[in-house]
């Protein structure tokens, strides 16, 4: 089945959507489309449109067989919808999940539907976990269904210590809101609100939020206009004239403005705009970058103006005469959402005082340690406030980053001088009045997965509000700005009697990120005129030249039906253009004169035109029509008739154009004589062939035209060699051989031609190739890599220069060759090998290139995997790329294929060192394989010591391997695979002992109270029946050789899902580990909570991939 591939519209979301396909196996089309792909249909609403929450519990889910399945059908707005699973992934190793319409195969034809709506797969532990993934889409009878094909990783829905199979049981929630669709296409936005829009590169609307942002600052328009430019500057490589381009054009253009210029100006590529950054990260980064490029100009220190305050550290101490401070600047503030119910709740928790006390005594200079007080006060606010607010946190015990949802206020005026200024230090200048007025919302729209952003601003500081929303601005009410974006939870009841009658809560996934108040006492100041005096007269030229000539275009596409396009290619184009830019056919008519002409004009007084601009009188002119032939070649077919000139343009090009595009496509044919003056074109008959000639150069490698003949049908190519000759510059007698060009797609085709056959025996006609060349002996053809004209073009139509990288080193370019495209994999590694030095090309491991990602593909090419070099650079049957990276192996690549490689990290039993051993064995082998393997490679504290293999993530341990598991499943790229001796005391263990989990753990004094961040090597100990934490604590200290003075610092916890309860010396510890309704032994252990002072080890690396965002980098 052919999957259907969206236009690339915009991709919120690292999700890709998808319309509901059963894809096949193999490599599949990149789909690219935004989780707002409603951007070009949102609908503009007149009164609430109906929304419905859905609940899907599966039970028995591991068990189930079928490919896919259906939920029970809802109604949501008046239609019947029903969501749909593939519970082992559509030929992806993720779930695959989709919204579809019920009755789509007895609908009308041309039905149609829009609706918004979230899936989400419940996290029955931790609800916070909860993946959830929002989109939107105008349902069809072509995609009646759309959603996600990746929607979660199998293996991470199918453990059963993550929480989303619980007894065996799923459940899918589903949020459906179907909407009105009012043509998008017709709204414009300038005409309804008077502001225009930021188009979408692909996922770059977190960016046009932030951009809309600071231009509705109208001092820093201003600023920005003032940065000096040049009219020989260009904006995709100098920000201030790119933003100074992007800030006009916002001002006074009709229509949405695109951003290329502007992130090309960052040095990013396509790749960089279908990558989702932090907003917050990205405000940095372009403020710095124009913060430096102002230094030095009439603007210098705006941005520090503007956006720049002062708060002071300090640390107090408490019983003795001694105060440390430190003053630091800031550009905006990030402020807590977790635990605070408004921004003034926050600044309370930003400006409180923490005691130092205890373990945790202040070093004070000259007095030692100290009891003391330590915090944060403000020495003075910025006239433009930024509040990031923190909607986005790390989550240790889970390892992922989670989205803050809970409600949180923010005033539309904030005062910052309440309770008599509790917030300033007492260096604060107190004339100052900090009451801000709220400027601008920025939200975030989805999941922590990726989602929407926009942003609700009041440009005047009126009480209208504005909706930027990518391209489209709308006006909107305060309470949309405000109240429905503080987040939070709705009550919603349900009305489905099949369902649940009571009213259930849903968290509203739409909230505010970040918040921008200007101080009333610079309003004035801020919100100043911004006019056309304003911008450089350079820059106001540029523009409006750029208006003028979109003007033109766009005046041009409107009458387009009025006019056509003639191409007229010349005998001056051939010789220009083959041998350099092609070789095969005669000429890229793309790059030939092109005449735009009213369709009624008469063909002749086109030939006034062409008069005109080549100089060639009219009646020495002669006009061929190009056919495209069966063999997809294209060449001059017939002269047009008297009558055909007569004609007007229009109906000319109608006669020889079956496509029914707007251009004609001419060959002028023009005779000169000895004297160089114009000839009239030579009759023209059924017996005359006008044939054309190309002479290859083996010697040279070089393929050039040399002119046109008409020959008779019935001659003999012996008739004109003296001709070609003379075309060609040989001596008037020289050997040649001719071949036809036939064909070039998919295959070359090129023949020798019998000297002694007739043209037509040939079957040569108008239009035909003829290509030839000196004769050579079969002694002197070896002397030449291509000896002949077919050879040649063969080379000439499958080379292909490839660039290759390290591996490691995949952003470097190392070295090209020049390589044929049909090499097989074979020549490809040879090739290599030879470039390398390396004298077994089987060690040569190659992988392909992704042209999306502009990353190396995860998986190698296999020894023999492709046939072709072809093979190794097409990507996904689309694209072809022209980057290879290469590695080079210590076995044969054959050899090593047979083989499963695990990197194991050996923890020896009395000595403090980790070695890691690299593991090869065949595919078949068992862990107890490995571990008899290692054993040869490390020293064991004794000849008969026992060894185990465990599985360790983040510092827990997940898993100790039986001996028989097979090797081929194990995944050592995320998690470190750890051998250790199996301690005497675990291999007697007494009825009632119990071998449990020992973490370490540090609080973050950032993180909530409650959550643990485990750090160092995890552990495995034995407990007696009856042991108090007293007994235990002194086997720990002589197991980790802890020093009395450091280990009398520690605290002990038992901890169990994540939850710390701190345990007494005389506590029982064996009581705590009763339970056994627990989704993994991991969920429970002793914590050992100190600070971690160990550096870190090297082979930790690899579980550090687990990123959020990449970051955010502007390369100019």
């Amino acid at each position: 089945m052919t999957m259907m591939t969206p236009p690339p519209l915009e991709q919120e979301d690292e999700e890709i959507l998808v319309p509901h396909q059963e894809l096949t196996e193999g490599p599949q089309p990149m789909e690219v489309l935004s989780a707002e792909t409603a951007n070009a249909l949102e609908s503009q609403q007149v009164e609430d449109p109906p929304t419905f929450k859905y609940r899907w519990t599966i039970e028995n889910f591991s068990r189930l067989n079928a490919k896919k399945l259906y939920s029970d059908i809802f109604y949501v707005g008046g239609y019947k919808w029903r969501v749909l699973i593939f519970p082992k992934g559509n030929n992806v190793d993720h779930l695959s999940m989709y919204l579809d319409v019920a009755d789509s195969a007895t609908l009308p034809y041309g039905w149609s539907r829009y609706a918004q709506f979230a899936l989400a797969i419940v996290n029955q532990v931790h609800g916070k976990y909860t993946i959830r993934k929002d989109t939107q889409h105008q349902f069809n009878g072509r995609e009646s269904d759309w959603g996600f094909t990746s929607f979660m990783s199998l293996s991470e829905l199918y453990d059963p210590s993550r929480g989303y199979l619980v007894n065996d049981t799923c459940v899918i929630d589903a949020e459906v809101t179907v909407r009105k669709v009012i043509d998008y296409w017709s709204y414009d936005s300038k005409k309804e609100t008077g502001y225009v829009g930021l188009k979408n590169q692909g996922a770059t609307c977190y960016m046009n939020s932030l951009l809309q942002t600071l231009y509705h600052i109208p001092y820093f328009r201003k600023a920005v206009y003032h940065m000096p430019t040049t009219e020989n500057d260009m904006p995709s490589g100098s920000i201030p004239l790119a933003l100074q381009s992007l800030f006009y054009k916002l001002q006074y253009s009709d229509n949405s403005v695109a951003t290329k210029e502007l992130t090309k100006s960052f040095g990013w590529d396509t790749y960089d705009s279908f990558m989702q950054h932090d907003v917050q990260e990205l405000n940095r980064v372009l403020c710095e970058k124009l913060e430096d490029k102002m230094k030095g100009t009439v603007v210098e220190g705006t941005i520090q103006h503007l956006f720049e305050g002062h708060h002071m550290n300090y640390i107090e101490c408490i019983n003795v005469d001694y105060k440390s401070t430190r003053k630091e600047s800031f550009y905006d503030l990030q402020l807590d959402v977790k635990g605070c119910r408004d921004v003034y709740s926050s600044f309370d928790k930003y400006v409180e005082v923490e005691r130092l006390e205890g373990d945790n005594k202040y070093q004070a200079e000259n007095h030692g340690l100290q009891d003391a007080k330590k915090g944060v006060l403000f020495i003075d606010f910025p006239p433009v406030l930024q509040l990031q607010l923190k909607r986005f946190e790390y989550d240790f015990m889970r390892d992922t980053m989670v989205k803050i949802n809970d409600r949180y206020e923010f005033p539309l005026q904030l005062d910052l001088d309440r309770d008599n200024g509790k917030y300033l230090s007492p260096d604060a200048d107190r004339r100052v009045r900090n009451l801000y007025t709220l400027h601008s919302v920025l939200v975030h729209s989805g999941g922590v997965h990726g989602g929407h952003y926009y942003a609700f601003i009041r440009p005047t500081l009126s009480d209208q509000w504005f909706k930027f929303d990518d391209e489209r601005v709308t006006k909107e009410d305060a309470k949309k700005a405000l109240e429905e974006q503080y987040g939070g939870e709705e009550e919603l009841p349900q009305t489905n009697p099949g369902f649940n009658n009571s009213p259930f809560k849903f968290t509203k996934y739409s909230n505010a990120y970040m918040l921008v108040y200007i101080r009333e006492s610079d309003k004035e100041k801020i919100m100043c005129d911004v006019d056309e005096k304003d911008i450089a007269e350079h820059l106001r030229i540029r523009l409006k030249k750029e208006q003028e000539e979109k003007e033109h275009k766009k005046k041009e596409k409107a009458e387009a039906h009025l006019y056509t396009i003639i191409k007229v290619a010349r005998n001056e184009d051939l010789i220009e253009q083959i041998g350099k830019e092609m070789f095969f056919d005669l000429v890229d008519h793309d790059k030939v004169r092109a005449f735009r002409i009213q369709k009624q004009l008469p063909f002749n007084h086109f030939k006034e035109d062409v008069f005109k601009e080549f100089g060639i009188p009219v009646q020495f002119q002669r006009f061929w029509l190009w056919a495209k032939r069966q063999n997809h070649t294209y060449r001059p077919n017939r002269p047009l008739t008297p009558q055909e000139e007569a004609q007007s343009v229009g109906q000319l090009r109608e006669v020889s154009n079956k496509t029914h595009n707007a251009e004609l496509k001419l060959l002028l044919e023009v005779e000169i004589g000895p004297d160089l003056h114009f000839l009239p074109p030579p009759a023209k008959t059924k017996e005359d062939i006008l044939l054309f000639f190309k002479v290859y150069d083996p010697e040279k490698e070089n393929l050039r035209f040399v002119g046109r003949l008409f020959v008779k049908a019935l001659g003999k190519p012996t008739e004109i060699l003296s001709k070609l000759n003379e075309l060609a510059e040989f001596p008037p007698n020289e050997e040649i051989d001719l071949y036809e060009e036939i064909k070039f797609e998919p295959n070359v085709m090129c023949e020798h031609i019998d000297m002694r056959m007739s043209f037509k025996s040939s079957q040569l006609e108008d239009g035909d190739i003829i290509c030839y060349q000196k004769s050579l002996t079969s002694a002197n053809r070896s002397q030449f890599r291509y000896p002949d004209v077919p050879s040649f073009l063969e080379y000439v139509r499958n080379r292909q220069v490839v660039h290759f990288r390290s591996l490691e080193k995949p952003k470097e370019e190392d070295f090209s060759l020049e390589l044929s495209k049909l090499f097989t994999y074979d020549d490809v590694v040879e090739r290599v090998a030879r470039q390398l030095g390396v004298d077994d090309s089987s060690k040569i491991r190659l992988t392909s290139h992704n042209c999306y990602s502009q990353q190396p593909k995860p998986q190698p090419i296999k020894y023999r995997g492709v046939d072709h070099l072809l093979d190794m650079l097409v990507h996904y049957n689309q694209v072809t790329s022209d980057i290879l990276y290469y590695e080079i192996l210590d076995i044969p690549l054959p050899e090593l294929q047979g083989l499963k490689t695990l990197k194991v990290a050996f923890h020896h039993a009395t000595k403090e060192e980790v070695a890691i051993h690299t593991i090869r064995l065949p595919k078949n082998s068992t862990v107890a394989d490995v571990i008899n393997d290692l054993k040869t490679k490390v020293e064991l504290s004794r000849p008969d010591a026992e060894v185990r293999l465990l599985e360790v993530f983040y510092h827990k341990i997940y898993k100790i391997f039986p001996p028989g598991e097979k090797i081929e499943n194990i995944n050592d790229q995320y998690w470190t695979l750890r051998a250790e001796e199996i301690p005497e005391e675990e291999k007697s263990l007494g009825l009632h002992d119990r071998m449990i989990h020992v973490y370490h753990f540090t609080r973050d004094s950032n993180q909530n109270q409650m959550q643990v961040q485990n750090f160092g090597e995890p552990f495995f100990l034995v407990i007696k029946e009856g042991e108090t934490l007293a007994d235990i604590k002194i086997r720990i200290q002589t197991k980790l050789q802890v020093p009395d003075d450091e280990f009398s610092k520690w605290k002990f916890a038992f901890i169990s899902l994540g939850r710390p309860e701190y345990l007494q010396d005389s506590d029982i510890v064996s009581n705590r580990f009763q339970r056994r309704d627990i989704y993994g032994a991991w969920e429970q252990y002793l914590g050992l909570e100190h600070s971690d002072t160990a550096p870190k080890k090297a082979y930790t690396t690899n579980q550090n991939r687990h990123t959020f965002e990449k970051p955010v980098k502007i390369y100019n």
